[in-house]
């Protein structure tokens, strides 16, 4: 008797981010060397409870590398927040034949592969976030992609702040995270970074400096601020009113998550997309695809969504001596 095939379906989930479609290359292309039967659902959790079900060849993931966003589209789906919601989808997956389930997404959706593998569908996650927020993880697909885009912005827009000798807020993604700021602030040369982590709201603090700084004879000043602290418009006017100085805030928001994803989110993408399958290939079950010291290493999913991790303040201590 032949041996059965098996059956891999994958989604995206949560906001999208640059290097999913690599991700969802690497795992069709490889499921299918491996002998696996590919099966892509379109729009994350909605459309697993929806069946909104696509077979996959090679030739589906052509020419999709390079692109940004996802190929199988991603949505919200409050209704899998429910109980009702989780049993309803089990279910689907069993219907369907599905031997294994890749979720590639961010916190929230490796939370909803969690509570399908409690219902005994095997799950494997795939950390696809530009926020880098993840803690099981030293790196998440689509980080260096936003990064280097909102670098690229945020030099365009110090050219006009030097030109205007003006104070520019530039606020970035990252949700409750500050990894995009820390990064960006460090690379732009930032005169403040306020982290969520770190800021204390103390507005004071940010208008001294920027006064000192124009006594020093800085002709301009750079705050990166986080999503996650937000309020940039408001501060802009705070700080224009005590100091006299012009000050613009710009709110850099969804242009962070498009655009062709980098080479080292191609690269990373890839390798857990083929390093999932091979995962399921072995027989291991509900596993979380992770980043640590330099390897890719696959943690049990309830173990993973445990771990944290802090941002470094050794490298938020530093970018102030790297600003003045």
């Amino acid at each position: 008797m032949a041996e059965k095939k098996i059956t891999i379906g994958l989604l995206t989930s949560g906001g999208d981010a640059p290097g999913m479609n690599a991700a969802i290359r690497a795992i069709v292309r490889v499921g299918i060397a491996r002998g696996a039967k590919m099966i892509g659902i379109k729009r994350g959790y909605a459309g697993l409870l929806a069946e909104e079900f696509i077979d996959m060849d090679v030739t589906t993931v052509c020419e999709t590398i390079q692109k940004g966003g996802t190929i199988l589209q991603t949505a919200r789906c409050p209704e899998f927040l429910t109980e009702e919601g989780e049993n309803h989808g089990a279910k689907i997956c069993e219907k369907h034949g599905l031997d294994a389930l890749i979720v590639i997404g961010g916190d929230g959706s490796f939370r909803g592969a969690l509570s399908l593998a409690k219902r005994g569908v095997n799950v494997i996650g795939i950390p696809g976030t530009i926020d880098l927020d993840i803690p099981c993880t030293d790196y998440t697909i689509g980080f260096d992609t936003a990064i280097n885009t909102a670098m690229s912005a945020i030099d365009k827009v110090r050219d006009t702040s030097s030109s205007h000798e003006r104070c520019s807020i530039i606020e970035v993604m990252g949700r409750n995270a500050g990894y995009i700021a820390l990064y960006c602030g460090i690379a732009n040369g930032a005169e403040d970074i306020l982290l969520p982590e770190f800021y204390d709201g103390n507005e004071q603090a940010i208008i001294n400096n920027i006064i000192a700084n124009r006594k020093k004879g800085k002709s301009h000043h750079i705050i990166v601020n986080a999503e996650g602290i937000g309020h940039s418009n408001a501060l802009a006017k705070t700080i224009e009113a005590a100091t006299g100085i012009e000050t613009r805030a710009t709110i850099l928001g969804y242009l962070q998550r498009g655009g062709s994803p980098t080479c080292t989110d191609r690269v990373h993408a890839s390798t857990m997309g083929a390093l999932a399958v091979d995962v399921i290939m072995e027989g291991k079950k509900n596993k979380v695809i992770a980043y640590q010291n330099g390897q890719y290493v696959a943690l049990d999913i309830e173990e993973a969504l445990k771990m944290k991790k802090d941002i470094s303040r050794y490298q938020f201590e530093i970018s102030r001596l790297l600003s003045l």
